[in-house]
C-alpha cells in the first residue's frame, strides 16, 4: 500500500488523532471543478489518556475499539476508510527535478531520498512514495512532493484500523487532507492570496503553506493542545481532567475559567513565537515577501485569547477556519449540533472523506 493509496468509490474518512477518534462520510456531487460535498455522517470517539503518544499507538485494543464505536454510533456500515499520520516519523518535501520519464522520476525519487532520512536510517526503515504536483515545460523541471513514514508507525496505524475490522484503502498525511478541505472550502481570493492553514491538534500542529490556491510548505510542529492541560496542572494544582474542562471555559474544581486565562494566554504566547519562527523560515526559503492571512482549525482553535493573541504577534488577520462552510449540511441526514461541537477539529477528517480507491 502506498502512502497516496492506489478512483471508483467514496472512502469513510477516518482520523486517529491523540486524544479522539473522529469518523465523516461525504456524499460527492457533481464533477471536476463543479464538484462538492454533503456531509453524511460525523462523529468522534474520545480515546483513553496515554492511548496514544507522540503520534504512536500505544494500546491498540482501546483505539480499534473507539473506532468500532465511532462506525457503530454514526450507523457507518462501510468498512473502506482513508486514513492519515502525522509526527515527527513522517516527513513531507517538495522537489524540483528536470522533466523526465516515469521510469526516470521513480530512480530519481530514490536517490533524492537518501539525503531525507536522518542518519544512519534509510529506505529499510522507511515507506517512501511521491506524487507529481506540476511539469514545467517553460523552464523544464517538474515539481514532485516526496513523502516518507516510518514503516513501524504505519504497520501500527494499519494493523489498529484492520483490528476494528476496517480496510484502510487510502494512507494519507494530515497536513495533505487538511489541504484538500481548505480547497473544497476556500472562498475565492486574490490569485497571488498567501494563506497559513494551522491545525493544532493535542499533540501535533499540522501548517500547510498556500500561495494563490498551490500548497508550497507543509511542517508539523510538536506542539498540542495538551500543553495547555500541562500548564494548569502545573500553575493550578488540578488534575487532568479539570484541568481539560477549564481549558475548554468549563469552571472546575472551584475554578472559573477567567481565573486560569493568565496560564492560558502565557501558553499561546510561545505557540505564536514557534509559529512565527517556523512562517519567518517559509518566507525566506521559498522568498515570498508577505503573508495575507492565517486560518487556524483543530481541537485548539477554540481556546479563548488564542487568536487575538496570533493576531497581535503575527500582525496578520487570524480567523477560525470551518471545514464545512461549503459542505452542504442536511439536517435530515446529520445533527447540525454535531457539526457545531466537533467544528474545526473536523478538518483532517472532511479531507480524509474526500479521497477515492485509487486517489493519488
Amino acid at each position: 500500500m502506498g502512502l497516496f493509496g492506489n478512483k471508483t468509490k467514496n472512502l469513510v474518512g477516518l482520523d486517529i488523532g491523540s486524544s479522539a477518534v473522529k469518523v465523516c462520510e461525504l456524499q460527492q456531487l457533481g464533477k471536476g471543478t463543479a464538484v462538492r460535498f454533503r456531509l453524511q455522517k460525523l462523529g468522534q470517539v474520545l480515546l483513553p489518556p496515554d492511548a496514544i503518544v507522540d503520534g504512536d499507538i500505544m494500546d491498540s485494543n482501546a483505539v480499534s475499539s473507539a473506532i468500532r464505536q465511532a462506525l457503530a454510533e454514526q450507523k457507518i456500515k462501510a468498512k473502506e476508510v482513508a486514513i492519515s499520520v502525522s509526527g515527527q516519523q513522517v516527513m513531507v518535501k517538495k522537489v524540483t527535478f528536470p522533466l523526465m520519464s516515469p521510469a526516470e522520476l521513480a530512480e530519481s525519487v530514490r536517490w533524492e531520498a537518501e539525503s531525507f532520512f536522518p542518519a544512519g536510517q534509510g529506505l529499510d526503515s522507511y515507506a517512501l512514495d511521491y506524487s507529481l504536483i506540476e511539469e514545467r515545460a517553460g523552464d523544464g523541471n517538474m515539481d514532485v512532493v516526496l513523502v516518507a513514514c516510518r514503516k513501524d508507525k504505519l504497520e501500527a496505524y494499519v494493523s489498529c484500523v484492520a483490528q476494528a475490522g476496517c480496510i484502510p484503502k487510502v494512507v494519507d498525511v494530515d497536513v495533505f487532507a487538511l489541504q484538500n478541505a481548505y480547497e473544497i472550502n476556500a472562498s475565492n481570493g486574490p490569485q497571488d492570496e498567501v494563506v497559513a492553514i494551522v491545525n493544532m491538534g493535542a499533540t501535533f500542529t499540522n501548517l500547510a503553506m498556500m500561495v494563490g490556491g498551490k500548497s508550497l510548505f507543509w511542517r508539523d510542529m510538536a506542539w498540542g493542545s495538551s500543553r495547555y492541560s500541562e500548564r494548569l496542572m502545573e500553575d493550578w494544582g488540578l488534575g487532568r481532567d479539570s484541568a481539560e474542562a477549564l481549558k475548554r471555559g468549563r469552571a472546575a474544581e472551584g475554578r472559573e475559567p477567567e481565573e486560569v486565562q493568565p496560564s492560558i494566554n502565557a501558553v499561546s504566547d510561545a505557540f505564536a513565537d514557534e509559529l512565527t519562527r517556523t512562517l519567518d523560515f517559509f518566507k525566506s526559503s521559498f522568498k515570498v515577501d508577505r503573508m495575507d492571512r492565517v486560518l487556524i482549525c483543530g481541537g485548539g482553535s477554540q481556546l479563548q485569547g488564542l487568536l487575538d493573541i496570533l493576531g497581535e504577534r503575527l500582525r496578520l488577520p487570524v480567523d477560525r477556519f470551518n471545514p464545512f462552510q461549503l459542505i452542504e449540511v442536511d439536517g435530515r441526514t446529520e445533527d447540525p449540533v454535531t457539526v457545531r461541537e466537533i467544528g474545526g477539529a473536523a478538518a483532517v477528517v472532511v479531507g480524509l472523506a474526500m479521497r477515492h480507491v485509487g486517489d493519488r
